[in-house]
């Protein structure tokens, strides 16, 4: 009785780890993900490139298993995508494709580890705990972004201004967050369409400066302002003499 009392929801334990499985074969897609989750990893799921780049930017997980082959890219770009956003994802490559070749490729790019299919489900959960602790002992212990007074916290998705709670939208946050990983640059809009909204974003170019607009209506009354805009090649986010 005393063993049943004790896994209620508040005392529910914490997941293992958030991860990200991305491939085109429905099958390992739902095996995986489900396997994965009953041991007890927080687990989304993507089926392309495309997919996978959305996932990661909001999920922000802190292992991503990755097909090289999907249906619109391959998992080499989709990793190099994530790590030009400055994510610090763990990458574990699946594959069917054995070859040295790739394997250096996807070592040589980046990737923590290499699976080829077929694979048993044992061993992915033993490479997935594998490289988490490595990547995990090197991992800075705080994660938060600051400019000035502003911080921003990916695990926990706020933002806070001089000690004040910030209410952003997805796509607030996403922005917000590119521009401080690249605090005192100017980021171009189309790298900002490229990296916040979406690698193949064919829409117009204004809706960075609305975007940008809104941030600052949201930052700039809690105090100076921080976004600043370079005419005709983007924005950036700095310091003032706080």
């Amino acid at each position: 009785m005393t063993r049943q009392t004790s896994t209620t929801a508040s005392t529910a334990p914490q997941p293992l780890g958030r991860l990200l499985v991305v491939d085109d074969e429905p099958a390992i897609l739902d095996t995986v993900g489900r396997f994965l989750r009953f041991i007890g990893y927080d687990v989304r799921t993507a089926a392309t490139a495309k997919g996978a780049l959305t996932a990661a930017r909001e999920f922000l997980p802190d292992l991503i298993l990755l097909d090289v082959m999907l249906p619109d890219g391959d998992g080499f770009e989709v990793m190099r995508r994530l790590r030009s956003d400055g994510l610090p994802h763990a990458v574990v490559f699946l594959t069917a494709r054995d070859t040295r070749k790739d394997l250096v490729r996807g070592l040589g790019e980046g990737g923590d580890d290499y699976i080829t299919k077929p694979f048993g489900l044992d061993e992915v959960a033993a490479r997935v705990g594998a490289v988490l602790r490595r990547t995990r002992g090197t991992e800075p212990p705080d994660r938060v972004l600051r400019v000035c007074d502003l911080e921003l916290d990916p695990d926990t998705r706020t933002v806070r201004r001089a000690g004040t709670l910030v209410d952003l939208s997805p796509t607030e946050f996403r922005l917000l967050r590119y521009l401080m990983l690249h605090s005192g640059r100017v980021v171009p809009r189309a790298r900002l369409l490229e990296h916040v909204w979406s690698y193949d974003f064919n829409g117009d170019d204004t809706v960075v400066a609305t975007y940008v607009s809104y941030l600052r209506r949201k930052l700039d009354r809690l105090g100076p302002p921080l976004i600043h805009t370079q005419r005709g090649v983007g924005y950036s986010i700095r310091e003032p003499r706080c």
